[in-house]
């Protein structure tokens, strides 16, 4: 008898989580989500209106963005000094650091004005910040 017992409560052991969980699913499922319609709605999944995942952004924008940002807070000699320590530090960001710096030139002109602007002019990536100065005067 104990042997009897023993099987049916292992069958149990097994059989009603799974019960369970099938009996909870379908309840969630049925349960109006809205409260003005007076249908029952069922909860389908779906692949629409799913919002798509952004593309990690490059390691040259990131940067960009960062320094950009450090220019309007304090000023761009700052930012370049932090441009330039940068490409040291990763030398995979040097064949970027032209576009950078000009960029830099072009939001420093914006802010501060040409003339304020080239006072803050150094040598970082073969003078791109004074070309980008330049350009946007």
């Amino acid at each position: 008898m104990t042997h009897t017992a023993r099987r049916i409560g292992r069958s149990l052991a097994l059989v009603l989580p799974v019960v369970l969980v099938l009996s909870g699913t379908l309840a969630v499922t049925s349960v109006p989500w809205a409260g003005g319609s007076s249908q029952t709605q069922m909860l389908t999944a779906s692949s629409e209106n799913v919002s798509v995942r952004a593309k990690p952004r490059a390691p040259q924008d990131i940067l960009r963005d960062k320094l950009l940002a450090e220019l309007q807070e304090k000023d761009p000699g700052v930012a370049l000094t932090h441009l330039q320590r940068t490409v040291e530090e990763r030398p995979s960001l040097a064949r970027h650091c032209m576009s950078i710096a000009r960029a830099l030139g072009k939001a420093a002109v914006q802010h501060y004005g040409p003339v304020r602007a080239q006072t803050y002019s150094r040598p970082v990536c073969d003078t791109s910040y004074a070309a980008g100065v330049a350009h946007e005067s």
